[in-house]
């Protein structure tokens, strides 16, 4: 490895120090990344011990009542951290206020969770265009875009499409979510035996994923695997 001349450790210092920027959530001094390492360390996590097909908590790591009970569309659930303070503040930064480097620290949060399924092809969740024009992007793209670069994996922001706009889930009640999103989604691919990753940043109830899910298996996918950054956890 060539060694750096005085020169060039000055200019790396110098655009180090450019680049510096200041924590969210606590304001300290946090590099080049948008989070400091403390901050990172108080990050909420999921129990080791969750539903591998939905990732809530179960006592084992058995497959919870809910999915045994009625069996989602999608196969596996991976999940970067439980949504709670302080990251929901992190997520709805990055959501409404535009925080666009964010995307890229989730999107590594993300592609360090271990594959334990293969994709062949990444698909983020789509928004309705109105609902794309009000924010101005997709934010499940945005972190699918840094996934598939550090898997080495396409993503597909084409093939789906969001044909219905409905009520923001998060505006509704847990039961009625999965009736707002039926049929909202089309699907102009053929994914016959292909092993998709569907991504979004927050999974509450997973009715918009179980649903999106449904439609790909309809066009023929063999596996679906769901890759969030946060999972929600029902109120106790």
């Amino acid at each position: 490895m060539p060694i750096l001349t005085q020169t060039a450790r000055r200019i790396l210092s110098s655009c180090t120090r450019l680049l510096a920027q200041d924590c969210l959530l606590c304001g300290a001094e946090s590099g080049i990344s948008p989070v400091c390492a403390a901050c990172e360390q108080d990050l909420p996590q999921l129990p080791a011990a969750r539903c591998p097909c939905c990732a809530l908590p179960t006592l084992d790591g058995e497959v919870c009542g809910r999915c045994l009970a009625r069996t989602p569309n999608y196969d596996l659930t991976l999940a970067a951290f439980r949504y709670d303070f302080p990251l929901d503040k992190l997520v709805q930064s990055f959501k409404y206020g535009h925080r666009l480097a964010l995307a890229g620290y989730f999107g590594r949060q993300l592609a360090a969770l271990p594959a334990d399924a293969p994709a062949d092809v990444i698909i983020p969740l789509p928004l309705h265009p109105r609902r794309l024009r009000e924010r101005g992007f997709n934010q499940a793209l945005e972190l699918a875009r840094g996934v598939g670069r550090a898997w080495r994996t396409p993503v597909d922001a084409r093939s789906c499409r969001r044909i219905r706009h409905t009520p923001a889930q998060a505006d509704l009640p847990w039961l009625e979510r999965a009736r707002n999103v039926r049929g909202a989604f089309d699907c102009s691919a053929d994914f016959s035996g292909r092993r998709l990753l569907l991504i979004d940043d927050v999974m509450t109830t997973g009715a918009s994923l179980d649903e999106l899910a449904r439609t790909v298996k309809l066009h023929g996918a063999a596996q679906v695997t769901l890759l969030v950054l946060a999972r929600a956890l029902p109120s106790a």
